[in-house]
């Protein structure tokens, strides 16, 4: 309770959810004695795979026996799980005491829900110099308040694509924006640019970025992977190729976050053992980036059948899910609910061969769409559906044995699924 009343003076502090600017983070900061000169961090940019890619590679790093700090975006069922320090998400009563501190500092002067949050993390951060700290971007990247380090390790850019495009003018909603506002600024290090969904955009970002000093490793040019047989796949770069097992996470796409995630803790020279990556990809904790649903409320409801849960909620995100769920030889179930700021018949074109669609209400979010303006969205498609809730969502599908329930469109109504679960 206590710590739900703080978050909610927080949310009061700025009259905007969003307001892109610098000089808020700045000043708060400084008056911390500004703690993010005083970390070793690796920067996670990018419109999709950031969250994996930086669940990926601190798996490895805690088997390397490395002592992280990890700040993401946003949370999944508690905000907690934003604030990880010494490879522990902070208590409550923990996570309470650091807000009031640097609540008081702040002394109620105007700032954002996630710039204050992203001050705490680099207040608390700076109590443990010898850390190796991840930290995701939030929106875009060049007014974001992660972008006031003045160094960093290495600057990771994962798949981008159009997304917020409401945040944007109207006449820059484009993927060249997206790409200026992402990588424009960032620092001299290191850049490792993950596998994108174009040759396009690869290009696009090379071009954007050519000024900047970094040593740049591109995937494809310097590391790579591919798959094998007998549930392997295989990474390669110049230090050396590696045969290893097959994650315990769904989806091809992850194979590229993984490599992508190796290839970061490689380049940087983090006395990274080949056990340490083969153990650690068979340990990632990915809340809601396809998970499987084994047990629970919900799922007792889905029986036997196969129950998946993704996040995706754009059209590079519902692109690549739709690549896994074709390599599935079962009738496919489609729940969704999104946002009202997403383009939702762009989302649901890339799914194929899907038994039947239901759309529902994420209750616990204002600015989403309802579920039956989503239905109505969605009118030129067959066996299309509204439900009021989840539950009577996944109990009027259809079922046969062996199919498939997804619930996808949003990481806010996974949160509900995990909690109703």
């Amino acid at each position: 309770m206590k710590l739900q009343k703080i978050l909610s003076r927080f949310l009061k502090l700025h009259k905007k959810e969003i307001d892109l600017s610098l000089d808020r983070i700045k000043h708060l900061c400084k008056k911390l004695g500004n703690p993010q000169n005083k970390i070793n961090t690796i920067s996670f940019v990018g419109t999709n795979g950031k969250n994996s890619t930086i669940q990926a590679s601190y798996s490895i790093l805690k088997e390397a026996g490395i002592k992280c700090n990890v700040y993401t975006s946003p949370h999944i069922q508690k905000i907690n799980e934003r604030f990880v320090f010494n490879n522990q998400q902070l208590k409550d009563e923990e996570l309470a005491s650091l807000f009031e501190e640097v609540e008081k500092i702040n002394d109620n002067k105007p700032i954002t829900f996630f710039e204050i949050l992203t001050a705490c993390f680099f207040h608390k951060a700076a109590q443990y110099p010898e850390n190796l700290n991840l930290v995701e971007a939030g929106l875009f990247h060049r007014f974001d308040a992660t972008n006031i380090l003045n160094n960093n390790m290495a600057s990771v850019i994962t798949s981008i694509s159009k997304d917020h495009l409401d945040w944007l003018p109207e006449n820059e909603r484009t993927i060249d924006k997206i790409i200026y506002e992402k990588t424009s600024k960032l620092l001299n290090s290191n850049i490792i640019v993950a596998k994108q969904n174009t040759i396009s955009t690869m290009e696009k970002i090379k071009k954007t970025i050519g000024e900047n000093k970094s040593n740049k490793y591109y995937f494809d040019e310097d590391f790579s992977y591919s798959f094998g047989e007998n549930e392997f796949f295989y990474y390669e770069d110049k230090f050396g190729d590696l045969k290893l097992p097959k994650p315990n996470i769904l989806g091809q796409y992850q194979l590229e976050n993984i490599s992508t995630a190796i290839a970061v803790l490689r380049i940087l020279d983090l006395d990274i053992k080949d056990i340490h990556i083969k153990d650690g990809i068979q340990k990632i904790n990915n809340i809601a980036r396809l998970q499987k649903i084994e047990s629970g409320k919900l799922k007792n409801l889905v029986k036997d059948n196969l129950f998946l849960i993704s996040g995706d909620h754009n059209e590079d995100g519902a692109r690549v899910l739709n690549e896994y769920l074709e390599s599935l030889n079962c009738r496919k179930h489609i729940i969704i609910g999104m946002m009202k700021n997403k383009d939702h018949k762009k989302y649901i074109s890339y799914f194929k061969d899907i038994a039947s669609i239901t759309t529902v209400d994420i209750k616990s979010q204002p600015n989403a769409i309802s579920g039956i303006d989503l239905k109505e969205k969605f009118k030129n498609i067959s066996n299309v559906n509204h439900k009021k809730s989840i539950e009577e969502a996944i109990k009027a599908v259809d079922l046969g044995k062996g199919d498939l329930v997804l619930i996808t469109g949003s990481l806010y109504l996974c949160s509900e699924v995990l909690d109703l679960n």
